[in-house]
Formats: structure tokens, C-alpha cells, sequence
């Protein structure tokens, strides 16, 4: 038997259906025609996945520090190899390889 694949979207959808009908798991999981271990295993998952989003202080300021304070490593590093580069070339030069 070819193993059936649920997308993300399919398993909230049959979490949701058991929380919002007031389904019992064996009436959901007869439905959809999944082992009750593996509905048990997606309800863990997703509240686990719940708690992280309520426990994440999204702070816009924090966030544009912070891609501000990155750009400007990345701009250090490509000055860096750009000197790097035009070194290379010299010595190159010099050597009488180009």
C-alpha cells in the first residue's frame, strides 16, 4: 500500500475539524483514514507549534537593529575581499601571470 502524504494544510484543517465539530478521534481518524497514534502525534506537534507562537515577542525595532547591524558585517566583509581581490591581482601582475 502506497503511503499517503498530508500536507500541512490538510493536518490543521483535520485537527481543526475535531476541535470545532466536537468529533471523537476514531470518528476522525475513520474518516480521513489515518492511524489514531498519527493524529495524536499531529494534535501534539501543532500545540507545541502554538505555544512557540504566543511565546515570540515580535519587536519591529529589534528586528530592523538588527538587519542594520548585519548589513553593515556584510558591507566590512565585501570591502574586505574586494581589497583581497585587487591584492591578488597585483601579485599576479607582478609575477607575470596576466
Amino acid at each position: 500500500m502506497k503511503r499517503r502524504r498530508f500536507s500541512p494544510e490538510q493536518k490543521v484543517t483535520i485537527i481543526r475539524e475535531y476541535f470545532e465539530k466536537n468529533i471523537s478521534v476514531p470518528d476522525v481518524c475513520e474518516k480521513y483514514r489515518i492511524h489514531p497514534n498519527q493524529f495524536y502525534r499531529w494534535k501534539k506537534d501543532f500545540f507545541e507549534c502554538a505555544v512557540e507562537s504566543f511565546s515570540k515577542k515580535r519587536d519591529k525595532k529589534s528586528d530592523r537593529t538588527k538587519i542594520s547591524r548585519l548589513e553593515e558585517i556584510l558591507k566590512g566583509r565585501n570591502e574586505v575581499i574586494a581589497e583581497l581581490l585587487e591584492e591578488n591581482l597585483e601579485l599576479k601582475k607582478s609575477v607575470g601571470e596576466i
